[in-house]
Formats: C-alpha cells, structure tokens, sequence
C-alpha cells in the first residue's frame, strides 16, 4: 500500500464502513475538504462482467447534466471544408494530412480527438501512438462521428469518456468538490443510470456490484446500489 498522510488517514476514520445513500455519501465526500484546492470528484462502479469476453465490454461517452468544471482539449481530424467550423466549436487544432503528420511526431497535447468517417483511412495508423494513451478516435465512444462541430462542442465543455478496465471496473470523473450537492448527486446519478442501461445480454448474475466516490486525494465512500 502507498503512502497515506495524516489527514488521509484522519478522514479514513471518518467513513462509515457500510453503504449509504448517494446524497449521504456526496455530503460526506464533499466534508473531505482539508486540502487547499478544489478536488475531482470521481465515480467508480465495480460490473460483475467478464472483462475477457468482447460482448461485456462496457465503453461509451456521456454529457453529464452539470458539466465537469472542467474544459477539455480537443482536436479534430477533418476534411478542409470542416476545419473552420471545427475550431468555431473548440477545436485547438483541426485539419487532416498536417494534424496526422504532427501527431505522429510525438505531439500529445490535447485530451480528446475527434475523427471524421472521411479521413478515418489516415488516422488509422495513429493507433501505436494514440491506443496508448486512451486518445484513438472510435464510434463506440462517440469521437468517429460525421457530426465533427457538434462533438468537438460536447467534449470540449466535459463530456466524458469511460471504458471498463481489466477488473470489470468502470470510472469516471464526476464534477468538483466545489459543485452543490444537488448538482453532483444529479451529475453521478445520470452516470450511474447511463452505465445501468449498458447491461450487457450475455453477461450473467450480479451487474453493478458496488458503487464507489471519491475525491481526488480523500478516502472513498461506499455508495447502495
């Protein structure tokens, strides 16, 4: 186990062992407040999926109702009719053989990149570059998407993307702790009712497991499922 401070340590002692119910637990994430900046908020739910079978994999984007505080950026791979209205949008970089090249070269600056169907055939070979870093443009997640203006908006204001990891674990971030707590308890409930929907058919038994949130350096809360 890593290290954990004192004050980790102190707000440890403070949580209560059993689930409680979502807005119990934002009220007692949010009193986590010991630290001298305004903290991520995230959401974890633990998926009784088998993460090795292709057809659980639980993978999509969402805009959750009150934003994330935070602004995302975002680059666009597009044809050269769509560049302007791309960056009208947010995009800080948009175009296609030029972006590909700069990528290409080690250029990583940006969060989100979104991909036009048309110019998919040059971006593909970003994927040794981009795969790694969780940054490949894919219609599963909403970033391949003839709507380019439109997904460059969504993501550039914090829409979020979220993949089940190797433990059948899916997270996400869910606002700041600065946020009231009807807006963050509105904000992991759309969450938490966007992944319920995912249920895969094949999947078997128990599907959400458990419910966790959490502030980027407190202890987490157990949320009833």
């Amino acid at each position: 186990m890593g290290y954990r401070s004192k004050r980790y340590k102190a707000e440890a002692e403070k949580v209560v062992k059993e689930p409680v119910s979502l807005p119990e637990a934002v009220e007692r994430v949010k009193s986590f407040n010991s630290v001298k900046f305004d903290q991520s908020i995230e959401c974890v739910i633990n998926l009784g999926i088998d993460p090795k079978q292709a057809d659980q994999m639980i993978r999509g984007s969402i805009s959750l109702p009150h934003g994330i505080g935070k602004q995302k950026k975002v680059i666009a791979f597009c044809a050269d009719d769509e560049v302007e209205a791309a960056k009208a949008a947010g995009a800080m970089e948009a175009g296609s053989d030029e972006l590909v090249k700069k990528v290409e070269g080690g250029w990583m600056d940006f969060d989100v990149a979104i991909a036009s169907p048309k110019v998919m055939g040059k971006v593909g070979k970003l994927g040794r570059v981009l795969g790694p870093q969780g940054k490949m443009p894919s219609p599963k997640n909403g970033t391949v998407t003839p709507q380019v203006a439109k997904a460059v908006s969504e993501f550039a204001a914090g829409k979020i993307e979220f993949r089940n990891d190797a433990g059948g674990n899916v997270h996400a971030v869910v606002g700041k702790q600065s946020f009231d707590n009807k807006k963050l308890t509105e904000n992991i409930e759309a969450f938490i009712g966007h992944i319920r929907k995912m249920k895969p058919a094949a999947m078997k038994g128990t599907y959400m497991k458990k419910i966790c949130i959490s502030a980027t350096m407190s202890p987490g809360v157990l949320v009833a499922v």
